[in-house]
């Protein structure tokens, strides 16, 4: 006689599982879908949001913070936050404005140096001395506002930067029939990405997020990590402003105002955790372009101040924050 069938319980864990997926896969792709969606209702509503005209301006007006916000994306995976980027944005065009008078190798690498540096300055204070982040970059965010003031006589001075240079072609130029800021954020990203999911230090700055004492014990070099993300948060906002003054071929001083926010904004509604451990630099470009197709689709419709970019902006963000907590909070229930 054959034996009877014995009765095993389904697997449980099947459901859990996938809804942990759901979660996983909401925070990940959840800016791209809004993305698409935001640029389907707006190409339906006018007519001349998807002309190339327009198309190359919200690029070339994204690259810009977009760099910003791939070294912000570093900071606030580790749990940090870095309020001087703004400011170090508008030294870091300064700078390059005037160096380009000695040529392209001083135009890049004098904001790089200065930005680089004060990055460390803040990581140097963050890791070894404990202090607070929010607190640190904002001191840091005033001295280099008080730096671009003494260089440029209280705001008065203005640096310009030869047409014909080769460094304004970082800026106007193009390739493809693309602007070459465009295809340098590109590159950037595409290296940060890679550095961030295929390097020890990309594990090393996930664990730092994620507990920072438990990546002290498995032998994390936690205080290197974080001086590291803060000096590459100070280098991108340099280049950023470098590229920038190569685009206006002038140093702009009232440039960087809230720049801050915008690229911190970007990061979190990309997908980014404000507490850490969790992010992708992806998800912050994604973040970048959502909040700009929402700009340009309040200026297509000409009616609404500019007021309400920043309202709209505010209240999206707040939307994927708590989106964010929920999604975080049911995965950790499942």
């Amino acid at each position: 006689m054959r034996p009877a069938p014995v009765h095993q319980e389904p697997d449980k864990t099947d459901a859990p599982t996938r809804a942990e997926r759901f979660s996983a896969l909401a925070q990940q792709h959840g800016a791209l879908v809004t993305l698409l969606v935001a640029m389907v209702a707006a190409s339906l509503s006018f007519d001349t949001f998807l002309t190339g005209d327009n198309l190359e301006n919200m690029a070339l007006s994204s690259a810009f913070l977009a760099v910003v916000a791939l070294g912000m994306t570093f900071v606030i995976v580790t749990g940090g936050i870095d309020l001087s980027v703004g400011s170090l944005f508008a030294l870091g065009g300064v700078l390059a404005a005037w160096g380009s008078q000695y040529g392209t190798a001083v135009a890049l690498l004098l904001p790089l140096a200065v930005c680089g540096l004060i990055g460390v300055v803040n990581g140097l204070l963050i890791a070894r001395s404990g202090l607070a982040p929010f607190i640190v970059t904002l001191a840091a965010m005033l001295g280099a506002r008080g730096i671009l003031l003494a260089i440029t006589d209280e705001g008065s001075k203005t640096y310009l930067v030869d047409k014909d240079s080769f460094f304004a072609t970082l800026g106007q130029g193009s390739l493809l029939g693309i602007g070459v800021p465009i295809w340098i954020t590109v590159a950037l990203f595409v290296l940060g990405a890679a550095v961030l999911r295929l390097t020890r230090f990309g594990q090393y700055v996930y664990a730092v997020g994620g507990n920072e004492d438990a990546a002290a014990l498995m032998g994390a070099p936690v205080a290197r990590t974080k001086i590291a993300v803060y000096a590459l948060s100070g280098l991108c906002a340099g280049l950023a402003g470098a590229l920038n003054a190569a685009w206006l071929v002038s140093g702009v001083t009232i440039l960087g105002s809230g720049m801050e926010l915008e690229a911190i904004s970007a990061v979190v509604i990309g997908g980014t955790l404000l507490s850490g451990g969790f992010g992708f630099v992806s998800g912050s470009l994604v973040g970048v372009l959502l909040l700009k197709v929402i700009q340009n689709v309040i200026n297509q419709i000409g009616s609404l101040d500019s007021a309400y970019q920043q309202v709209v902006s505010g209240a999206f963000l707040a939307v994927v924050v708590v989106a964010q907590t929920w999604l975080g909070r049911r995965r950790r229930v499942l």
